[in-house]
């Protein structure tokens, strides 16, 4: 099973019994899609998009040790996770309710090669250089000290070791920034500053060996090599 086809499993699996988040992050459900194509302006084709650029980092056969920080309900990862045999995975996340159904999720599908541990991307639980692969869905637009989080990820990642996801930048869409600003940020599910394209193109080119970002739409795709 390719990337795509994981990636396309991950939405078949969701379908109708969603959540809204899941939904959402899926384009899988109708408020879900609705979600998407009014405050991100995505359809089923740049989400796909977005999602594999973020994954691209994730070798199909790769073996070795990875962290995915935030883990959120894993509805996106787990079917990538269930095709990794030889992979060492760590789930972070703040929240104990989302490692509860991102844990039940890995479960269901098997998944036994898996670790979730409760905890702050400011303050990692583990020693430096620890993994060979940092992955990074949709987190850094929430977290509340981005810097710590940044330096924290670069941290725990080996020498030559790849940081890679995605997050809401600004100015990609202006439609998108409306609602972050006036719908999202007063809910607290997202968290200013926020990067641009270029800011992150600049600050990962200056962390990293190697920097590649891209954008669908408001979301900023990036493959590192430290």
């Amino acid at each position: 099973m390719n990337r795509k086809e994981q990636i396309r499993n991950a939405y078949k699996l969701t379908g109708g019994h969603a959540g809204f988040y899941d939904g959402m992050m899926t384009y899988s459900t109708i408020p879900g899609k609705a979600v998407c194509r009014i405050v991100w302006n995505m359809d089923g084709e740049k989400n796909l998009r977005y999602i594999e650029k973020a994954l691209s980092g994730v070798p199909e056969d790769f073996a070795g040790r990875l962290l995915e920080v935030p883990v959120g309900t894993g509805v996106l990862t787990m079917p990538v996770y269930r095709e990794l045999k030889e992979v060492d995975i760590t789930c972070l996340d703040y929240s104990p309710d989302m490692i509860a159904v991102a844990r039940q999720r890995a479960v269901t599908a098997g998944i036994d090669n898996i670790a979730f541990v409760q905890g702050d991307v400011g303050a990692l639980p583990f020693e430096d250089e620890s993994f060979d692969i940092v992955l990074s869905m949709n987190g850094f637009h929430a977290f509340p000290d981005k810097e710590a989080a940044y330096r924290e990820t670069y941290r725990v990642l080996k020498k030559g070791g790849t940081f890679c996801g995605c997050f809401y930048v600004q100015k990609g869409n202006a439609r998108t920034d409306w609602f972050i600003r006036h719908l999202y940020q007063p809910k607290g599910f997202f968290t200013a500053p926020y990067e641009t394209k270029e800011s992150l193109q600049k600050r990962l080119s200056a962390m990293y060996e190697a920097a590649e970002v891209t954008a669908v739409e408001g979301m900023a795709c990036f493959r590192c090599t430290k």
